[in-house]
């Protein structure tokens, strides 16, 4: 049984939504921070990623930083000013993009559903990353973006979202600078019971990105829980923020490899070696059309690159969803024993790339020299994600890409 809790949002106002709100605080760096940042003196990247106010050379995960993110959270609060809705509430949460839309509830989850597994995940969390928003959260006292959960749809919901988008004026509706459209609007209370109920009968929540953000709640949780000595188990800090999708409306974009070296082997040996597994061929079409096939660009050049019996023989014989998985495929039999990327996670000689920047940037890449050869996949369904998680089962690192993303600083939930 899933838990799903309305919740008094902290975000801003119609007029100020589109400067406030910000790109994920985890898909930039320092550097694009800044350059977000600019001539925007309200950004909310400014309290995600707070370290673009301080010396260049800030430990950017010193406690100056967390310290300087609940200023500026404060400031933004006062200056903007930031609305906190004096009722809770559920709130639909709707992007489009490429005329493609999806629409979900922002509200807040149970952190015992996600300690327990009734909120799946797919992805191992890195400590570093975890410690990084943990420390954000506690510091802060909020949670400053969401978590982007799935499920099998739900008739009744779907019926309340379409009544809801079709006849009440959203809170604010604005495109961002990526050609995203964003658009919130607060639920009737009327509804919330029928939600609430719903959800209940739903087994399993999944993960579908944030899975850091969730572990952080988690963690943070457990801070403020050992430092109340009057906790309860109904304080905010127990619920984290999330955006919940019906499953049918997702759209899951690859996540592409770029390799630094051919691992000491020239490009005829290398050619040679990686066609036992695989029949390599010219093409014209950068982005393979099916599954357990791969683009590969090399030397001004595109190939497709299609498993062999042998490779299709030994995973059907496979018990793990993960390791049938085109990114286990490319990792267990070309990265690994040729290029010799035993770990991807730590490997140094591999880099990867979201599949919203396309293959030209896979082409950018290797022309420039920066990288020997580049891969393209196809890319995982919702329906792979979901067996994963079912089966407790984790993905190989950077499996997925989802687009598009939802805004840091348009909903905030305070604890």
């Amino acid at each position: 049984m899933a838990i799903i809790k309305p919740f008094k949002a902290l975000r801003p106002g119609e007029e100020s939504a589109c400067n406030v709100s910000s790109v994920p605080y985890d898909v930039v760096n320092t550097e694009e921070a800044k350059q977000f940042a600019e001539g925007n003196p309200v950004s909310f990247i400014r309290v995600t990623r707070s370290e673009i106010e301080l010396d260049s050379n800030t430990d950017p995960y010193s406690p100056l930083v967390y310290k300087k993110a609940k200023e500026n959270l404060q400031r933004l609060i006062s200056q903007v000013p930031l609305i906190i809705d004096e009722t809770e509430h559920f709130y639909l949460y709707r992007l489009i993009m490429d005329g493609r839309a999806q629409v979900g509830i922002a509200a807040t989850f149970s952190v015992d559903d996600y300690d327990n597994n009734v909120i799946l995940k797919h992805e191992k969390t890195r400590k570093v990353k975890e410690d990084d928003r943990t420390n954000h959260i506690v510091t802060t006292g909020a949670q400053t973006g969401p978590v982007f959960l799935t499920y099998s749809p739900v008739k009744a919901i779907d019926k309340i979202v379409n009544e809801t988008i079709n006849n009440i004026k959203p809170l604010f509706d604005f495109t961002s600078a990526d050609n995203i459209k964003h658009t919130i609007w607060i639920l009737p209370n009327s509804y919330n019971q029928t939600i609430v109920e719903e959800i209940a009968k739903v087994k399993s929540l999944y993960i579908a990105d944030g899975h850091h953000r969730a572990a952080s709640a988690s963690r943070a949780r457990k801070v403020k829980q050992e430092s109340n000595p009057a906790h309860n188990g109904t304080e905010e800090y127990n619920y984290f923020l999330a955006v919940l999708f019906p499953a049918d409306q997702l759209k899951i974009l690859p996540y592409n490899r770029i390799v630094f070296d051919l691992n000491g082997k020239t490009k005829e040996d290398y050619l040679n070696e990686i066609s036992e597994k695989f029949s390599v061929k010219l093409t014209s079409q950068p982005e393979p059309a099916e599954k357990k096939s791969f683009g590969m660009y090399m030397d001004g050049k595109w190939y497709m690159l299609k498993a062999r019996d042998s490779i299709l023989a030994s995973n059907a014989l496979s018990k793990s969803v993960a390791e049938t998985l085109d990114v286990s495929i490319l990792q267990d039999f070309l990265l690994n024993p040729v290029l010799g990327i035993d770990d991807p996670r730590t490997n140094k000689r591999i880099d990867f790339v979201g599949g919203i920047r396309g293959t030209k940037e896979l082409e950018k890449l290797v022309d420039s020299g920066k990288a020997a050869v580049a891969f393209s996949l196809h890319p995982v369904s919702v329906d792979d994600l979901m067996n994963i998680s079912n089966g407790g089962e984790i993905m190989p690192p950077k499996s997925t890409w989802f687009e598009p993303k939802l805004r840091d600083g348009s909903l905030v939930h305070l604890i």
